[in-house]
């Protein structure tokens, strides 16, 4: 009877240790992630809907014993809102821990220097992983940058989050405007800075582009920036096709060949570079520029010089079939 009796003793411990095993591995050893997943948990999600949440979506093998366990081995610290990615062969507790400290995914959205505000919105609206709806942002208020957001979030929060970037630069950049630039508010600056934007993709000419716009500014010159023709009839998208004389000729709030001064707006978002550029332009007697058929301009401080330099840009295009 003693031998049966230990021989009882040692299977019961046997099972036990088996037991113990067992129950240890399903914190500590692979769960249920056979690939890298994505998973969200939803705002103000309790530890057990989101161990159920786990198990419907086939990530743990049972979600009582997911909670047991952690209840035991886990850190009472609170779970965190967000989306988060699992790795294959992630543990419970490993899993557990990313909900608890772990980083949640964030995503990005571009906004390029230039973009107007009608395309901002188009991007905005495209990214299926942002909600709600956001009217078309005022021109020149996004700062183009890129920007990270967190899946579910708010479009209006995102958009926020660009139009104070471009308030918080402009409150650093006005102070350190030179003292004799054309213009004397913040507004216009970043008007003049979204003609310079869209006149040159050149960031060696910017403020080149910016000293003669500037002069004309000073002069009372009509500035005569093609984008300021376009920009009525597309709000900042491209035209497609030549610009017609009857648009040239138009009389509107923007049109810079038919009116003196600034436009009643930006024209698109200009970035840094271009706002720069207007606060600390070139110093230049320039007032006059064409393509120069590189992708940059020809300057020149008088209409003959000018002159010369639109026939060579006409010989050009010639050369190139374009006339």
């Amino acid at each position: 009877m003693k031998k049966v009796g230990c021989l009882v003793a040692g299977v019961l411990a046997l099972l036990l240790a088996v037991g113990a095993i067992w129950f240890l591995s399903g914190w500590w050893g692979s769960a249920e992630v056979e690939e890298d997943t994505s998973f969200i948990v939803p705002s103000g999600a309790s530890l057990t809907s989101v161990a159920e949440k786990l198990a419907d979506e086939g990530l743990i093998g049972d979600a009582d014993g997911f909670l047991i366990r952690a209840k035991i081995f886990g850190s009472s610290d609170p779970i965190m809102a967000g989306e988060f990615l699992l790795p294959a062969g992630v543990s419970n507790a490993a899993m557990l821990d990313t909900f608890q400290h772990g980083e949640v995914i964030r995503r990005f959205v571009t906004i390029p220097e230039g973009m107007p505000s009608i395309l901002v919105h188009e991007r905005l609206m495209a990214e299926e992983y942002l909600t709600s709806e956001i009217p078309v942002p005022v021109e020149g208020s996004v700062l183009p940058d890129t920007y990270d957001f967190e899946r579910g979030e708010a479009r209006s929060a995102v958009l926020a989050r660009m139009q104070a970037a471009m308030q918080n630069y402009l409150a650093e950049a006005w102070p350190k405007r030179s003292a004799d630039i054309a213009v004397d508010n913040i507004r216009d600056a970043v008007i003049l800075a979204s003609i310079v934007e869209k006149e040159t993709g050149k960031p060696s000419e910017r403020r080149m582009v910016a000293g003669l716009y500037s002069n004309r500014v000073r002069d009372g010159m009509l500035l005569q920036a093609d984008p300021t023709i376009i920009y009525p009839i597309t709000k900042g998208k491209p035209l497609g096709r030549r610009i017609r004389q009857s648009e040239i000729a138009a009389i509107n709030d923007y049109n810079t060949y038919t009116m003196v001064g600034l436009p009643k707006g930006p024209i698109t978002n200009p970035g840094r570079e271009a706002i720069a550029a207007v606060l600390n332009p070139a110093e230049t007697s320039a007032r006059y520029m064409v393509a120069d058929g590189t992708g940059g301009h020809a300057f020149a401080e008088t209409l003959e010089e000018h002159n010369r330099n639109v026939a060579k840009w006409f010989e050009i295009r010639r050369e190139r079939g374009e006339m």
